[in-house]
């Protein structure tokens, strides 16, 4: 019974330091969401830039898993190229080394004293606040939370020294049967070694969460379970069992995620084979410089905390890692590239839009930058089948068979994507995420139905060409020359869809597509008359003057709808300045 209890209080502790990492974590999201997609997105041009936005990143997140993750479905998005994605993952490895120095300072003061006070001041903050400020006093409180549960984790793990000293007998037996457990492991060299790295691995897997191996390992070594040998062969299991987050991630996405996995795995083996070899020169090292730590992180006996021994040992390791492995990113990536070769029926471009999550952490904030990438994709896949069907249309003398089936290839392809980019915000919208974010959704949602309604009004068109052809419809000098000048008018409000898509709306643009969608409405009725004229005239053919009045209409509904993406867009930047008439569906 005693056992069970221990068990249930570690579990218990546990779950306060995961659930406060948790709000932590997706309070800093909602707070700084967008700077970090930016800086995502942008700020990983060269390997050197990806390490330092990784670390930013995962020292915010206090999860390389979380961040591993993103980049997974970043690059399965097609926002990272593979090489950038590496550099990242690098940062990443060096960034979750601070939750080991935050869980050291454990065995130096309670943090109960500060913890407490943390998340009171967190609380009024929470309610009171709204937006960022409301955000902020969850991250208050994730914090508190957090050093709460080491703190519980600290008092579930009795000390070595108290048990032994304890007057019970069954007590101090049950302490000596654990350390005499621990050193039968220990002492056997590098086969120790071996067993205690594949424990940090098996602990990983077992808690899904680096930070909270990483939180067990350090209080047991605080409270003197283990050695400082066996604890830092520990954290070097941890290294490579915190990869499998995003091995698992992969399954399913595109060839370069997969890739990208592999990568954080090879990069992870790779340092904890050459630190196998340099062990216990390594540990010499970190045991030189924790005896240079200022006064303040010592005991009362002048012997330097095993916790900011492990934190040293952790942070040295990947940052020396980082420095050796830097340079050989392109030779890595060629490694995965061979490890991982592309499918007969994929290309490296291509990628399907996949929700990937992390069990611990929701990254909902950090989701959006893949469906704005993959909505600009499905604004260029339309302006693509309306310039194919122009080029059908103008060359009636040509077999273009080859193109029509390309355009229906197109047509099937922005179904798909549009399924996909639903369905994905579908399930980001799921999350806790701020109500900028939500907004944006609910307008991405609108401009994908827009943009897969305009694509079906386009392949619309091609069938009716096709009809014309196949049927003999021969337009006249003046039918034809009214498709065209139409179709130049349409042509320039589906520009307008991408290039509002692409960057920030302005004034201009959405008074230049509003007029358009005006001048294509009277356009309609305008070539509409003139086809009825024409029919009634002698000689006119009812069937083919159908076929121009069909085009027409798919003209007009298609402007409509690039009207709306426009205005949709627009307003999702600027949101003061919404209508109340406005449909905000």
């Amino acid at each position: 019974m005693q056992t069970l209890g221990f068990v249930l209080n570690i579990l218990g502790s546990l779950g306060v330091f995961l659930f406060g990492m948790k709000v932590m974590s997706e309070g800093i999201q909602r707070t700084a969401g967008d700077r970090m997609r930016k800086v995502m997105a942008t700020m990983t041009h060269n390997r050197f830039s990806g390490v330092l936005t990784g670390l930013v990143t995962t020292g915010l997140l206090q999860s390389s898993s979380a961040t591993t993750v993103m980049v997974v479905s970043f690059v399965n998005a097609g926002l990272l190229t593979l090489i950038e994605s590496i550099g990242v993952i690098m940062g990443a490895n060096l960034g979750t080394t601070l939750t080991a120095w935050i869980i050291a300072m454990v065995g130096k003061f309670s943090l109960s004293k500060i913890a407490i006070p943390i998340i009171g001041m967190g609380l009024p903050v929470f309610f009171i606040g709204k937006g960022r400020w409301k955000s902020f006093g969850e991250v208050l409180i994730g914090f508190g939370l957090l050093f709460y549960g080491l703190h519980l984790l600290k008092e579930s793990v009795p000390d070595v020294k108290s048990m032994l000293a304890s007057t019970d007998p069954a007590v101090i037996a049950r302490a000596e049967s654990i350390r005499a457990w621990i050193e039968n492991l220990s002492g056997h060299g590098y086969g120790s070694i071996l067993v205690f790295l594949m424990l940090g691995i098996l602990l990983t897997l077992i808690v899904q969460s680096s930070s909270a191996a990483m939180a067990i390992t350090v209080t047991l070594a605080i409270q003197g379970w283990i050695g400082f040998d066996e604890s830092a062969a520990i954290v070097l299991g941890e290294n490579i069992g915190t990869t499998v987050t995003a091995w698992l991630a992969a399954i399913g996405t595109a060839v370069n995620a997969k890739r990208a996995a592999r990568a954080h795995f090879l990069f992870n083996v790779i340092g904890v084979c050459w630190m196998m070899i340099a062990f216990y020169f390594f540990v010499d090292l970190v045991h030189f410089l924790g005896n240079q730590l200022p006064q303040s992180f010592r005991t009362k006996d002048h012997s330097s905390d095993v916790g900011f021994h492990l934190a040293i040992f952790h942070s040295l390791f990947n940052f020396t890692n980082i420095c050796l492995l830097v340079g050989f990113v392109p030779l890595i990536a060629k490694v995965v590239t061979r490890w991982i070769p592309t499918p007969p029926d994929e290309t490296e471009d291509t990628h399907r839009l996949r929700f990937i999550s992390q069990s611990m952490l929701d990254v909902g904030e950090l989701n959006l930058p893949e469906a704005e990438s993959a909505t600009r994709e499905l604004a260029q896949l339309t302006r693509t089948m309306f310039d194919g069907y122009v080029a059908v249309f103008k060359n009636p003398d040509q077999d273009l068979s080859d193109e029509v089936h390309r355009l229906k290839r197109l047509e099937d392809q922005a179904d798909v994507l549009t399924h996909d980019i639903t369905e994905y915000l579908v399930r980001t919208s799921a999350a806790e995420i701020s109500p900028e974010n939500a907004r944006s959704i609910t307008r991405m949602l609108r401009i994908v139905a827009e943009l897969e309604e305009m694509s079906d009004a386009i392949y619309r068109l091609v069938q009716i060409t096709q009809r014309k052809y196949s049927k003999k419809r021969d337009f006249s000098d003046a039918a034809t020359a009214d498709v065209l000048s139409f179709s130049e008018k349409v042509s320039e409000v589906i520009g307008l869809c991408g290039d509002v898509l692409a960057r920030r709306p302005d004034d201009a643009q959405l008074e230049r597509a509003r007029t358009l969608e005006r001048e294509t409405d009277s356009l309609r009725k305008s070539h509409n008359k003139r086809a009825m004229k024409r029919m009634a005239e002698p000689g006119g053919v009812v069937k083919t003057e159908m076929l121009t009045i069909d085009m027409n209409n798919q003209f007009e509904q298609i402007a409509n709808h690039a009207k709306n993406v426009v205005e949709t867009a627009y307003y999702d930047h600027f949101e003061e300045r919404v209508p109340d008439k406005y449909d905000n569906v």
